[in-house]
């Protein structure tokens, strides 16, 4: 009896050791985001020859300070949803001599790319937009009723 209640007890604490990983139905689970935020905005900012103080003002401190490479900075944001979807960002930033020498956007997405990625992995279908000509369409003038006057 000791013997199976013993093996019960194991078996119990082995399968709800998992239970963080467990999805129930109804229950509402946070977007959780991590690292640096990296706008387009502050990557527009960036210029070659800029000053670690002068990159440590527009971006912020490096998520990650390698402390065998101090040239190197690395900004990630990492948001998983509460759909279990995870969107990553990366921008590496390379230091020669006290100035800015290379930014690596290899891995970088623009905020409008990431809220695509994100909806594209929900299945939602975006409108692509139409393309601006930038020369706008000939505005037709109402016709002018039958009998009426006009003197130009």
């Amino acid at each position: 009896m000791q013997k199976l209640l013993i093996i019960l007890l194991v078996f119990g604490a082995t399968l709800t050791s998992g239970c963080g990983s467990l999805r129930f139905p109804g229950v509402f689970r946070i977007d959780i985001g991590q690292g640096n935020l990296i706008t387009k905005d502050m990557v527009d900012k960036l210029r070659v020859g800029m000053t670690p103080r002068q990159v440590r003002y527009v971006m912020g401190s490096p998520m990650i300070a390698d402390t065998f490479n101090p040239n190197r900075w690395d900004y990630l944001y990492n948001l998983e949803t509460g759909k279990g979807l995870l969107i990553e960002n990366h921008l590496i930033l390379y230091f020669e001599g006290e100035r800015l020498a290379r930014i690596d956007n290899s891995e970088y997405k623009d905020p409008e790319q990431l809220r695509n990625q994100v909806l594209e992995q929900m299945g939602i279908k975006l409108e692509q937009p139409k393309p601006d000509t930038g020369t706008p369409e000939p505005k037709e003038e109402p016709a002018a009723p039958e009998g009426s006057v006009h003197s130009i």
